[in-house]
């Protein structure tokens, strides 16, 4: 069964999954209707109520698709399938409840007058194309399943997401958003279609540490969509997430920068080192971000940066595969920043040989952001031989991180810290052990998220 909600039926917990993922980071919008002008702040806070409408929503469709294991198009939470691609809608300024709106554009039709459909059909399928040239990857989920997008919702709406089930447009205000601009950007559509593409694959939960991976792995491949479309090289893109979209009540360049986090406009408080990391909590405080996920997202961004910038060349043909290959194959739900930055450093090895060129330049962006520290990483098993573009990439990561797996678990029985690793996850609970049928890509995970052999069924836990 094909479904844009497969995160839904993984091993999360009861919460997981039920956020949406805004471009414009909730704090943002807060701190514009608490000290904004009047004008500014109304178009804050009807956002801030559009936004909580479509939280709501996607937290009730959660939990039922879970407990009735279905997926979106079992509930016709969109569109009937057409055949094609995708299918943008006119939602006509309705909210959460009237989408997807009405057919305005389908893969085979030519455009149309309405110039926000004709870009987020262009948008989607650019980025469609990026994941399907350079990855191989057919669509969202890696099985076709077409893209749903839904411009002109709501009044004004000053923002974009990925809903767990489609594309969503506002318009924007002109105050927080420039009007318009939200279906010109197509690294803002890159971001938001990848976090179906981590929902599809590492389900990362969407708070905190891994929620900052969420929103990194969706700036960093929407950066790459962009450059990709451009066809610049690391040295010429400009490393900035929404270029040109913001309003009057934002002074700045753009929602973000990879290169230089928290210096993309007056509000951006990203820091781009974890001596910067903002401990906020995952509560119902638009402001605390659930647990400041687009804010500490600045440290894994400016990680990213660095690699791509030290290799040099085209960012998605060596930087951009190992992310791509770490999200989907080799990061379990609730990874943190330390486990990611293994994770890269080993599926560099993977990819480009162990002590290559690729993986020191992972190893030393994530030792520059403060995430490891000179000498952490070493002592784990080597890359396995005979890997490379042409070998069979995810039988290779699966036998070389079943390695890191017992690495790791040796290491916790021996008492010396374990080296922590994607593959590996939390501290092992026996009463968590019980097969759970869920697969991401070729790796499947028991439900204490050690990895498991689907060959044999068996875990590793």
């Amino acid at each position: 069964m094909k479904t844009a909600l497969r995160c839904a039926r993984g091993p999360l917990g009861p919460d997981a999954g039920a956020a949406c993922c805004f471009i414009v980071p909730p704090g943002v919008v807060a701190e514009v209707a608490d000290k904004g002008r009047s004008e500014a702040r109304r178009a804050a806070i009807r956002t801030l109520g559009a936004s909580a409408a479509l939280r709501a929503r996607r937290s009730v469709v959660t939990h039922v698709l879970r407990q009735l294991n279905l997926g979106v198009t079992d509930l016709a939470l969109v569109a009937s399938p057409t055949g094609e691609s995708q299918t943008v809608y006119d939602a006509q300024h309705q909210g959460s409840f009237g989408l997807p709106g009405t057919r305005a554009r389908g893969e085979n039709d030519p455009p149309i007058p309405d110039q926000a459909v004709n870009e987020a059909f262009d948008g989607t399928d650019r980025t469609y194309r990026f994941y399907q040239e350079v990855f191989q990857r057919n669509g969202i989920d890696g099985e076709g399943l077409p893209v749903v997008s839904s411009v002109h919702y709501g009044q004004e709406f000053d923002n974009a997401l990925w809903n767990g089930a489609q594309m969503i447009y506002g318009d924007g205000s002109g105050q927080i958003m420039a009007s318009g601009s939200l279906t010109k950007a197509v690294d803002i559509m890159g971001h938001e279609l990848t976090h179906g593409v981590t929902q599809a694959t590492s389900a990362l939960q969407y708070h905190h540490q891994s929620g900052a991976l969420n929103e990194s792995f969706s700036d960093v491949l929407g950066s790459l969509v962009k450059q990709y479309v451009r066809g610049q090289t690391a040295d010429q893109a400009d490393w900035l997430i929404g270029e040109g979209v913001l309003g009057s009540a934002l002074q700045g360049r753009a929602l973000r920068s990879l290169k230089d986090p928290g210096q993309a406009f007056d509000m951006d408080r990203q820091p781009g080192h974890m001596s910067g990391y903002v401990d906020l909590p995952d509560d119902n405080d638009p402001g605390n971000d659930n647990g400041g996920v687009h804010l500490n997202s600045g440290i894994p961004n400016h990680a990213f940066y660095l690699v791509a910038t030290a290799l040099g060349g085209h960012a998605w043909e060596k930087a951009g595969k190992i992310w791509y290959v770490t999200l989907t194959q080799a990061l379990h739900p609730d990874a943190d920043f330390v486990a990611a930055a293994n994770a890269t450093a080993q599926t560099a090895a993977a990819l480009f040989g162990a002590g290559s060129d690729e993986q020191r330049a992972v190893q030393d962006a994530w030792q520059q952001v403060g995430v490891l520290r000179p000498g952490d990483g070493e002592g784990l098993p080597p890359a396995p031989s005979g890997t490379g573009a042409s070998s069979d990439l995810a039988s290779e990561l699966q036998t070389f991180l079943r390695g890191a797996v017992e690495a790791a678990a040796s290491s916790r029985q021996e008492g010396a810290p374990a080296a922590v690793l994607s593959a590996a996850g939390p501290e092992h609970r026996e009463e968590e052990a019980a097969w759970s049928p869920t697969r991401y890509d070729s790796i499947f995970w028991c439900r204490s998220r050690f990895l498991c052999n689907p060959q044999s069924l068996s875990c590793l836990c």
